[in-house]
């Protein structure tokens, strides 16, 4: 006696294929829209556009763009959307993100940020993300002030020479790190590392830290996003995070700003930058060691 391979159709008899039994059935399409926060807000940075994954994945941009531009954004009323958008400019740049930050540049532009702020923001990157990096971006931010009408170069912002970049940037360094911390840096280092210090200090600090475009700690809270997007600088995003406490910063600010991070780089990168955060400036009511009191 033969097996069936199916079973037979009460209607006629006939036998169902093996086949037929293991057909998915076809939902019906819904159409998925951003909810009416979230569409506001992305209408608001970028209006009119419409975007192509909107057609082809409709159910990922419903739920980034209710997590990205409703849900996290509630969280983050500490920080100004002007400087939001600058620090996710500054993390793009950490994570490579050439595309994606061509369009938060627009948004950016839009809603009042600055050609200058625009530029100074990839110049801030230089010493952290290093140039074979940031190149790309630099050209991507000329090509968009190229088409949005900006005549280039814009006005200088330097404010050192090489003949007195190193002792400004040191006082810059001073002032932003602490003098204690740039003692001991100079300090603890090996007598054939000591030029790498000087190079932070005259480099880092005397060709960046030093121009106009941007205040301290607008620029303090760029570097913290940067180098959280980087990944692998848990000691240089403790550093910054005491650094931005220096320049008056808050633990608020930080952790909004490390909120509207999070849909662009991740959880593994804001946690760790969280923990950072945390061993800087532990929440309120945290127990402190007392090695620590």
């Amino acid at each position: 006696m033969g097996m069936s391979h199916g079973t037979a159709d009460p209607g006629t008899g006939e036998a169902e294929s093996i086949h037929s039994l293991h057909r998915v059935p076809v939902a019906p399409v819904t159409v998925r829209k951003p909810n009416e926060a979230a569409a506001a807000a992305h209408e608001r940075l970028f209006p009119g556009h419409v975007s192509s994954l909107a057609v082809t994945d409709p159910e990922l941009i419903e739920y980034f763009d209710n997590f990205a531009f409703d849900e996290v954004l509630r969280h983050t009323s500490d920080l100004p959307e002007r400087t939001r958008l600058m620090t996710q400019l500054a993390a793009m740049i950490g994570v490579g993100a050439v595309a994606e930050y061509r369009i938060m540049l627009g948004a950016a532009l839009t809603i009042g940020v600055t050609p200058v702020e625009a530029k100074e923001i990839v110049y801030q990157a230089v010493p952290y993300a290093g140039m074979a990096r940031v190149f790309d971006f630099l050209h991507a931010t000329d090509e968009t002030l190229t088409d949005r009408g900006v005549r280039l170069p814009l006005e200088g912002q330097s404010t050192t020479t090489p003949a007195t970049r190193m002792a400004e940037g040191l006082a810059a360094q001073k002032r932003i790190v602490s003098d204690e911390t740039v003692d001991a840096l100079y300090a603890n280092a090996p007598q054939d590392e000591q030029h790498v210090q000087e190079l932070l200090s005259a480099n880092c600090f005397g060709d960046h830290y030093t121009r106009t475009g941007l205040d301290v700690p607008t620029r303090e809270l760029l570097t913290f996003a940067m180098l959280t997007a980087l990944g692998g600088a848990d000691a240089q995003v403790r550093g910054h995070v005491a650094a931005n406490l220096n320049v008056g910063n808050t633990r608020a600010t930080l952790i909004a700003v490390l909120t509207g991070l999070l849909p662009f780089i991740g959880y593994p990168r804001t946690l760790n930058a969280l923990s950072a955060l945390d061993a800087v400036t532990p929440p309120p009511g945290a127990q402190v060691p007392k090695e620590q009191a």
